[in-house]
C-alpha cells in the first residue's frame, strides 16, 4: 500500500468489535462529548460577557477551554462514529491531516498549562508587579508562543511519519490516527522514528511536567507569607490547575516516554486525556473557583430576567 496514491486508506477498529459494548460505549461517549462542549463553551461565554473575570488567568482559561473544544471535536466524532458503524475506513491525508490536528492541538494544551502556572506564579510570588507583568499584550504574546510551540511539535510528529511507506496491513487497531499505531504500519525499520517521536513527544511532555512541578514547588514555598485567606485562595486556584496538569501529562508521559510499542491498554489511557479530560476541565475549574461560579450566577439571572 503506498501512501501517494490517492486511493489509500485506512480501517480504523476503535475501542472494541463486540456489538452490546458498541452500543452502551456510543451512548456514554456522547453524552460525553455534549457535556465538553457545553462545559467549554459555557466557561468562554461567561469569561467574555462577565465585567469580573479580565484578569488575565481567566484570559487563558477561556482559550484551554477553547482549545479543548476543537481537540474535542477533532477526536469524539470519529470515536462515536466509530462505536455506532463498527469501523471507520478514512483516506491517507484526512489520516495525517487528523494526526497533524491532534498534535497541534495537544501541544498548544501542553505549553499554555506551561504559561497558566507562569501567571499563577506572578500573581503569588510578585503581586505587586502582576499587572505590570502581566499586560495585556503580554498574555496575546505568551498566547501566540502557545499556538507556536504546538505548531512546531505537529510538524514535526508529522514530518516523521509522512514519507514512511505502508505497503501491508492498512488496519489501525485504535479509535484515531496516532503515530505509535500508524508506525507499527510501516514496511520499513522505524526504530530511528521511534527514538525521533520521544525526544519530541515524551521527552518535551515529561522537561514540561518537571518545569511545572518545580514552579508549583516555588508557589508553595511562598504561600508562608500569604494569609489564611489568601493561602486558601491560592490553594484553590492551583490545587485546579495541577489536577488538570496531571490528568493531561501523566497520560500523554506514559504513551509518548516510552519505546515505540503498542500495548492493550493505549487505547483506555488514550481515551482519558483525549476524552476525559477535557470533559472534566471546566468542573475542575467552576467548581473551585466561587469567582467563576459567582459570575455564571449572574450571567443566568440577567438572561432569565430578559
Amino acid at each position: 500500500m503506498e501512501h501517494r496514491n490517492n486511493e489509500t486508506y485506512f480501517v480504523l477498529l476503535g475501542l472494541t468489535q463486540n456489538p452490546k459494548e458498541q452500543k452502551v460505549l456510543f451512548v456514554i461517549f456522547l453524552f460525553f462529548y455534549i457535556l465538553t462542549m457545553l462545559g467549554n463553551l459555557l466557561i468562554v461565554i461567561t469569561v467574555i460577557f462577565s465585567k469580573t473575570l479580565h484578569s488575565p488567568m481567566y484570559f487563558f482559561l477561556a482559550n484551554l477551554s477553547f482549545l479543548d473544544i476543537i481537540y474535542s471535536s477533532v477526536i469524539s466524532p470519529n470515536l462515536i462514529s466509530n462505536l455506532f458503524l463498527g469501523k471507520v475506513i478514512i483516506s491517507f491525508k484526512f489520516c495525517m491531516f487528523q494526526l497533524f490536528a491532534e498534535h497541534l492541538l495537544g501541544g498548544t494544551e501542553v505549553t499554555l498549562l506551561l504559561v497558566m502556572a507562569f501567571d499563577r506564579y506572578v500573581a503569588i510570588c510578585k503581586p505587586l508587579h502582576y499587572l505590570l507583568i502581566m499586560r495585556p499584550w503580554v498574555c496575546v504574546v505568551l498566547l501566540v508562543v502557545s499556538w507556536a510551540g504546538g505548531f512546531v511539535h505537529s510538524v514535526f510528529q508529522l514530518g516523521t511519519i509522512y514519507r514512511l511507506p505502508f505497503c501491508g496491513s492498512n488496519i489501525i487497531d485504535h479509535f484515531t490516527c496516532d503515530m505509535y499505531p500508524l508506525l507499527q504500519l510501516a514496511c520499513v525499520d522505524t526504530y530511528v522514528t521511534g527514538l525521533l517521536v520521544i525526544a519530541n513527544g515524551g521527552l518535551m511532555c515529561s522537561i514540561l511536567f518537571l518545569l511545572l512541578l518545580m514552579s508549583y514547588g516555588i508557589i508553595f514555598h511562598s504561600l508562608k507569607h500569604l494569609s489564611q485567606e489568601g493561602r486558601w485562595k491560592a490553594l484553590s486556584t492551583c490545587g485546579s490547575h495541577i489536577t488538570v496538569v496531571v490528568f493531561f501529562f501523566v497520560p500523554c508521559i506514559f504513551i509518548y516516554a516510552r519505546p515505540a510499542k503498542t500495548f492493550p491498554i493505549d487505547k483506555s489511557v488514550s481515551v482519558f486525556y483525549m476524552v476525559i479530560t477535557p470533559m472534566l476541565n471546566p468542573f475542575i475549574y467552576t467548581l473551585r473557583n466561587s469567582e467563576m461560579t459567582n459570575a455564571m450566577k449572574k450571567l443566568w439571572n440577567i438572561s432569565h430576567m430578559r
